[in-house]
């Protein structure tokens, strides 16, 4: 049958096109369906002024040799394509006012640094990098080579972060230090679980590297992967409807009227989404989809892309986080205010050996609903309300970036944003959320998904079901694909490419 294949994927985020890739490569027909122009969700790059810009994914960890996320991507057979390059020993700064604290490469370099500056608390320092290194280490590459994605530690998803950190250590500073890069998961204090938080830190920890050239190489690489395979990946291919008898999904309705059949299907994209497109069906209740869409997501993010003089702005190779308080969790920008509290600066480098920087990037955490005036609008119709509060954000999150970092304003010749709006229409997260949804160790049974679905052939991936960012969106999307390969069969494979 025309447009009929073993496995069907909803949305070419980097869950989607891992779950393609895994299942390409092991013999399977797959079709790639993606409602952009441009495929790989929060990978893509955009081009100004010919010049590459980066949206979600500035730097990723356990990126060295033996490490987890390399072998993931030795196993997808693209990693000797990509040009990475190791951040500095100081990979990222924590500023506070005019102090700076440094996160290290290394478990013992993280822990003789901070020991020297707060040495009453290397017991309580040590209890707290043994924890995370426990966490981060149950998915690597010795567990997979076992023939698991996971030894364990999953109960952390019902611990809270900020209390763990908080029974460790008993200096204030040095609390907010360890909370330091919460941005990088949506952390939030009453809600983020040690689970995330250790996942992310032990990550960049063991090993944070930088893409060389643009994020977008990753999602092409993949794309002409699976097409090797004889796999099809499709962009301008919204999914408007899940076409479900009894408890079978036979096809997937796109919004020019087109059907794709399929044996499986997979969705990448938010779950409450794909159960709202889902015809009726007694085997997923009403209710269900109800609870589904009433679950808090993550916060958004505001993003300033700075397009920078020529050979003006010289490259960081590591990643400043810029707090206004003392206190690591106060991060979010409220709605009707212009005020940040929090921004993380990153700059990309264009090739390998340049000292300088083209593009600098300003994220900053802002409330989901703070554009919700604008939510049915789309980019470039939003009107000069919108622009104008777009602007005055813009320029706010500057000059408190120029606080930390006086120079930056000196080289900058044109401005670029992203707010939460423009990742609802790019990557179709509900309001734009960063993170999709949020983990609370409060509700762990009830935000924790399973990438089975109650319907015998649909199945989920991507970053709403266990860990955000590269890594956990691959663990994930293994998880995922283990459904149909194996789970022994699949994570030996990748332990041992």
């Amino acid at each position: 049958m025309k447009n009929s294949y073993d496995i069907v994927i909803i949305g070419s985020g980097l869950g989607g096109l891992e779950c393609g890739l895994m299942l390409s490569k092991e013999g399977y027909k797959v079709c790639v369906l993606e409602q952009a122009r441009v495929f790989g969700g929060c990978l893509q790059s955009f081009y100004r002024k010919g010049r590459c810009i980066d949206t979600g994914i500035h730097y990723v960890g356990s990126m060295s040799e033996g490490q987890i996320m390399r072998q993931y991507l030795k196993y997808f057979d693209i990693f000797n394509d990509l040009e990475i390059t190791p951040l500095d020993e100081d990979f990222d700064v924590i500023s506070f006012g005019d102090k700076e604290f440094n996160y290290k490469h290394g478990h013992d370099q993280f822990l003789s640094y901070l020991t020297q500056i707060f040495p009453s608390e290397k017991e309580g320092l040590k209890r707290y990098l043994d924890k995370i290194k426990e966490i981060g280490t149950s998915i690597g590459t010795d567990v997979h080579k076992s023939g698991n994605f996971s030894s364990g530690d999953i109960y952390n998803l019902g611990v809270s972060a900020a209390d763990f950190i908080d029974d460790c250590v008993e200096n204030k500073v040095l609390r907010d230090i360890l909370a330091g890069t919460n941005v990088l998961y949506g952390g939030e204090r009453n809600a983020s679980n040690l689970y995330h938080h250790a996942m992310i830190n032990n990550s960049n920890i063991e090993g944070a590297y930088r893409f060389i050239g643009g994020t977008q190489k990753i999602a092409d690489l993949m794309v002409k992967k699976i097409e090797s395979h004889g796999g099809v990946v499709r962009n301008c291919s919204k999914v408007v409807h899940i076409d479900v008898e009894q408890a079978d999904v036979k096809s997937v309705e796109l919004e020019n009227g087109e059907k794709i059949f399929g044996k499986h299907f997979i969705s990448d994209i938010h779950p409450a989404s794909t159960f709202n497109m889902l015809g009726n069906t007694p085997v997923i209740k009403k209710a269900y989809r109800s609870r589904l869409n009433l679950l808090s997501n993550t916060y958004g993010i505001f993003s300033v892309y700075l397009m920078m003089k020529p050979n003006s702005f010289p490259y960081l190779n590591q990643n400043h986080y810029f707090y206004k308080n003392q206190d690591a969790w106060d991060t979010v920008i409220e709605k009707n205010s212009f005020d940040p509290k929090a921004v993380l600066l990153s700059t990309q480098l264009g090739k390998k050996g340049d000292k300088f920087s083209d593009i600098v990037v300003l994220m900053t955490a802002i409330q989901g609903n703070y554009f919700e005036r604008w939510i049915n609008t789309r980019v470039g119709k939003r009107g000069d309300d919108y622009n104008e509060i777009v602007n005055q954000l813009s320029s706010q999150v500057i000059d408190y970036s120029a606080r930390f970092c006086p120079q930056i304003k000196d080289h900058i010749e044109d401005i670029y944003t992203a707010t939460p709006l423009t990742y609802l229409n790019y990557t179709g997260t509900p309001q734009g959320s960063a993170y999709g949804l949020l983990k609370d160790y409060n509700k762990m049974m009830s935000t924790l998904l399973p990438a089975r679905t109650k319907l015998n052939n649909l199945f989920l991936t991507g970053q709403n079901l266990n860990v955000h960012g590269a890594l956990g969106v691959t663990i994930t999307a293994a998880t995922t694909c283990a459904e149909l390969l194996g789970k022994e069969y699949l994570a030996k494979k990748i332990g041992k490419a």
